[in-house]
């Protein structure tokens, strides 16, 4: 894991709610460095080998085993007071380059909530580092409803082909300074979440494992945003069909 050396402290950012596009660039690639490898950790783990769960359907990683059906596996692991959730998917007749053209921030927000009517990137700090606005509407679920989030998207190709794409909220004065909250909206937190995409020996299939951790902020009991975050890891199946529409690569 590289590290990247900050010319400045967090209280810095706390008392500034301003920041120079460098900084912000710094920061943001060291920040996403955690975000990662938590992402390629939580994929290490193969699918479905039942040796590693036991009765309660707990692994030896921290992960909670909800569902597992098809090849399809949804689980949980306690991180703090909310839940992070992850789903992990064999997509066939799907290559990785084609599942990560949809594997980004504003497709899976449209999936969590169809009342999404802003999703747009704010600044491009590199090629591969973008700082993007998503702003639900007074008509979404109670998850997203007026709810807005500021999020970085990074994007890499590790060594052995595997695709990750990190993405989490910047820290609100950060945000704040980027862009202003508006009056009538929450600003909700994504905390490390994201996909990693693995190719198989199948060319044209892969392992898909997208992880989420959400907190939407405002009045909502962390019992009922554990309940709805386990829908959020759902979304691969419509994005595989969301990528079935697109030219093949």
């Amino acid at each position: 894991m590289s590290h990247v050396f900050l010319p400045f402290s967090f209280s810095f950012l706390v008392v500034e709610r301003s920041i120079s596009d460098d900084s912000l660039r710094r920061y943001v690639q060291y920040a996403s460095e955690s975000c990662i490898q938590e992402l390629l950790m939580s994929a290490s783990v193969s699918v479905s080998p039942a040796s590693e769960t036991d009765k309660l359907g707990n692994r030896s990683d921290g992960w909670k085993v909800l569902t597992l059906e098809n090849g399809v596996e949804i689980s949980k692991r306690r991180s703090g007071s909310l839940h992070m959730f992850r789903s992990r998917w064999v997509l066939r007749s799907v290559s990785p380059q084609q599942f990560i053209t949809v594997a980004n921030a504003i497709d899976a927000a449209k999936q969590w909530d169809s009342e999404l009517v802003e999703g747009r990137y704010i600044k491009d700090l590199e090629d591969n580092l973008s700082i993007i606005r998503l702003r639900f509407g007074d008509n979404s679920k109670p998850l997203f409803r007026k709810r807005e989030f500021i999020v970085y998207e990074r994007r890499e190709t590790m060594e052995d082909g595997t695709l990750v794409v990190a993405v989490a909220s910047l820290p609100k004065e950060i945000a704040a300074g980027l862009l202003p909250q508006q009056n009538n909206a929450i600003r909700g937190f994504l905390l490390q979440s994201g996909w990693v995409v693995e190719k198989l020996e199948d060319i044209n299939s892969c392992i898909v494992t997208y992880v989420v951790q959400l907190d939407p902020a405002g009045w909502l009991p962390k019992w009922f945003v554990n309940r709805l975050n386990t829908k959020l890891v759902m979304i691969i199946e419509d994005l595989r069909k969301l990528v079935q529409t697109t030219a093949p690569h």
